[in-house]
């Protein structure tokens, strides 16, 4: 079955559904992993992804966002400037309920009949202002990490901000 785009997925419409010792047979996260860079000392600014709306996204969005930024910074801060956080965990469990198409499928499909659907995917859900990944860096590279997330958003089924702070 092709993927359904993520526009039919981004909003929140029904209760979460994350008892995955219930479901069989649910998809794994592509997510690899989410602390990246240098994990040991204590950066002085934090530069966060903050969303503006309140949605879903899904684990394949936050990969991709999270490969681009981690990317980016590889290769413009180096691995012992940052440390990236993915601040998110994909629990929601998606479904869809799929159809047969093409020639005799009329017989095959049962319609609107039973239609719980099947677990496709999982995603994140998430609140407005929730902050979605962050950056821990030095002052030389604020610059950098902001691009980089600048382009991070443009992943992610939501419009997002960057926020920088200074942390105590």
């Amino acid at each position: 079955m092709v993927r359904k785009p993520a526009k039919m997925y981004r909003n929140i419409s029904k209760r979460a559904y994350t008892r995955r010792e219930y479901m069989g047979g649910v998809p794994g996260s592509k997510i690899v992993q989410y602390d990246m860079g240098n994990l040991r000392d204590d950066f002085p600014i934090e530069a966060s992804i903050l969303v503006d709306e309140a949605c879903q996204i899904r684990h394949t969005a936050l990969e991709a966002a999270r490969v681009n930024i981690n990317r980016r910074l590889m290769k413009e801060v180096g691995r012992m400037n940052f440390h990236l956080k993915l601040r998110t965990y994909p629990h929601h469990v998606l479904r869809e309920n799929k159809q047969a198409t093409g020639a005799g499928a009329d017989r095959v499909s049962e319609g609107m009949r039973l239609a719980f659907g099947k677990a496709v995917g999982t995603a994140a859900r998430v609140e407005a202002k929730q902050k979605i990944f962050s950056i821990y860096t030095t002052e030389p590279y604020i610059d950098k990490a902001k691009d980089a997330l600048q382009h991070g958003i443009y992943k992610l089924p939501s419009p997002g901000r960057v926020v920088i702070e200074k942390r105590d």
